[in-house]
């Protein structure tokens, strides 16, 4: 008999099958019932945590970011920041970005959420630092940095990936930061 889940095991659990069932499934076909047989569990044991499929969409998300968040690249300049950060993005969340963008286009609908709302959510301080550390150097000027200009790179790899489910070249990764992102904040 396998050993019962209880506190944060059990919630991780739950967590995870519900991220599977929204990568295989979508949020249109996302079921409360389908999260608690693919979690081996009962609906009341799913229901004390979470009312509604949205609250459990919802933390099923954050707990996915928070458990794939990287860590923010030191490499002392911006451009070796940005691209190596790019770069570990493109090597590993390529599945990631497309159930955020994709699978949950009706989830963003019905509630009112914008893949930023859960991104801010799932992490605390983001790639500020980065940025920051690029300002001390010289490397950006302060007023040129907003919160539009920071997320170009990141908004245009993400719109590659989306656009060929697949990871990106590296030339266009150097592209977007050598000719777009870098003269925008010099």
């Amino acid at each position: 008999m396998p050993e019962r889940r209880r506190g944060a095991a059990l919630e991780k659990a739950l967590l995870e099958a519900a991220w599977e069932e929204l990568t295989l499934n979508g949020y249109a076909r996302f079921t409360m019932d389908g999260v608690v047989q693919r979690a081996g569990t009962s609906p009341p044991v799913l229901y004390r945590r979470w009312s509604d499929r949205d609250q459990l969409v919802r933390a099923a998300i954050i707990h996915t970011l928070a458990a794939s968040r990287l860590d923010v690249p030191d490499t002392g300049s911006l451009r070796e920041d940005v691209l190596t950060l790019m770069r570990e993005i493109n090597a590993t969340r390529v599945q990631l970005v497309t159930v955020m963008n994709v699978h949950l286009a009706g989830y963003y609908q019905e509630t009112g959420t914008r893949p930023s709302d859960l991104l801010a959510a799932g992490d605390e301080n983001g790639v500020d630092v980065l940025f920051d550390r690029a300002v001390a150097r010289g490397e950006a000027k302060p007023e040129l940095l907003t919160a539009r200009i920071r997320s170009v790179p990141f908004d245009l790899l993400r719109q590659e990936l989306l656009t060929t489910f697949a990871p990106v070249p590296d030339q266009v990764l150097e592209e977007i930061v050598d000719t777009v992102f870098l003269p925008l904040v010099r």
